[in-house]
């Protein structure tokens, strides 16, 4: 494929919607919406919004506000997941930006951050397994007759999920709280495969990571925890009153109580007991190479292969084969494209389309190990000179991941203080 010219970037004063019309013409083809309806989502991509977001984050008032979902203004959740999930913000970054919060408030927030660390130690031992049911089978459902997703998990007549839904769409990120509500109604109350509801989820979340949404889905449906999360009335009343009082079946509310349903019969999947966990190498290895191989996993400036030489130039490829499978929705890309563009701002970064493998053939290439399958699948055929260590907030070691306590309970000394 011919080189892309780089993307507009944020810090020449380009707008989302101009980054928006660059994805449209030369990767809307690949996305879900098509070149038409590409647009940006709430939160914007690059180095610089990624630093003016940690740089104004304030964590006070979190662990009684994180699961607040409207008022939309009093919503404790941060939203730098994005930036976390694309290495604009590595994990041990915001682990110190929060030291100074309140004791209550810093230790729920360092929580959902080891609970991101677990994510990436589960998926990097476990890999694409992390897609079937590592415990427990899908859950045993009993719907009633009538109900109102017969067709559409998220039924439009539910005012909650069909808003959240919608955010979910056309946003691209949600509080964790909705996340769960949307995952317990299409699979513990809907019955539907929870595969197909956390590639729903996926292809929206600006943040979106087979580690972390996954999990989360696998945690509410009992894999995780050994029984499935009830979503019901009570949340909603509780978090967003709002959407009962708006909603058409408010006097016929179809989750007014807790659901029936228990989780399947276990079923194989692979030890998750004690056993090392892949963490790449502790020290550069090799070195000398003429550029920089960038992925989505590490697309900050801070990353360790791009910041061990501030002149070397770099290259970062939208892999088409794997977004042609994808049909991710255009303002992950969109995302992804105004990171991209704001480094081809500062230094030299070569932008292609097409297959990794073939478009780096034969480079010498400095990267960062990743915790996820494809970096390692294609590192094995392009073979980098020079390869950097992840930027791990708690390394990994011979540890259990059959469950967040058990991986908590054997890292406990590795966790920062």
């Amino acid at each position: 494929m011919p080189l892309l010219p780089a993307p507009p970037s944020p810090s020449t004063g380009a707008t989302p919607t101009d980054v928006a019309r660059w994805v449209a013409a030369h990767l809307g083809d690949l996305t879900r919406e098509g070149p038409d309806g590409v647009a940006p989502g709430v939160v914007r991509g690059g180095q610089s919004a990624a630093d003016a977001a940690l740089a104004a984050l304030d964590v006070s008032g979190y662990a009684g506000n994180r699961s607040t979902v409207l008022p939309v203004a009093r919503r404790g959740a941060s939203r730098m997941s994005p930036y976390i999930r694309h290495g604009l913000l590595p994990l041990p970054v915001v682990w110190t930006a929060v030291s100074g919060a309140p004791p209550r408030d810093r230790t729920k927030y360092r929580d959902e951050l080891l609970w991101q660390e677990f994510a990436r130690h589960l998926y990097a031992r476990v890999g694409r397994q992390l897609g079937t049911e590592l415990r427990h089978a899908q859950p045993d459902v009993a719907v009633p007759a009538g109900a109102p997703w017969a067709d559409d998990p998220w039924p439009a007549e539910m005012n909650c999920t069909a808003t959240v839904a919608r955010e979910l769409r056309t946003d691209g990120w949600l509080v964790n709280q909705t996340r769960m509500w949307l995952a317990s109604q299409w699979s513990v109350r809907a019955g539907a495969d929870w595969r197909a509801g956390e590639d729903e989820t996926y292809v929206h979340l600006l943040d979106g990571s087979r580690a972390a949404n996954r999990l989360g889905w696998q945690w509410t449906v009992g894999t995780g925890s050994g029984k499935p999360y009830g979503f019901s009335r009570w949340q909603v009343q509780k978090r967003a009153p709002e959407l009962c009082r708006g909603c058409a079946l408010a006097d016929a509310c179809p989750i007014e109580q807790w659901p029936d349903a228990d989780t399947g019969p276990r079923v194989a999947g692979p030890d998750l007991g004690r056993a090392p966990v892949p963490a790449g190498p502790v020290e550069v290895e090799g070195g000398g190479a003429a550029q920089v191989w960038l992925t989505a996993e590490s697309l900050g400036t801070a990353d360790p292969a791009l910041a061990a030489d501030p002149d070397r130039p770099a290259v970062f490829v939208f892999d088409e084969p794997l977004l042609a499978r994808l049909r991710l929705s255009g303002k992950r890309l969109v995302f992804l494209a105004e990171t991209v563009g704001e480094l081809a701002a500062t230094r030299p970064v070569e932008v292609r389309r097409g297959a990794v493998d073939s478009e780096l053939a034969g480079r010498s290439l400095a990267s960062t190990w990743a915790p996820v399958p494809g970096w390692q699948r294609l590192a094995g055929r392009l073979r980098p000179t020079e390869v950097h260590p992840w930027p791990w907030l708690v390394r990994p070691g011979t540890v259990s991941v059959s469950s967040f306590s058990a991986w908590r309970r054997d890292s406990g000394r590795a966790v920062p203080r």
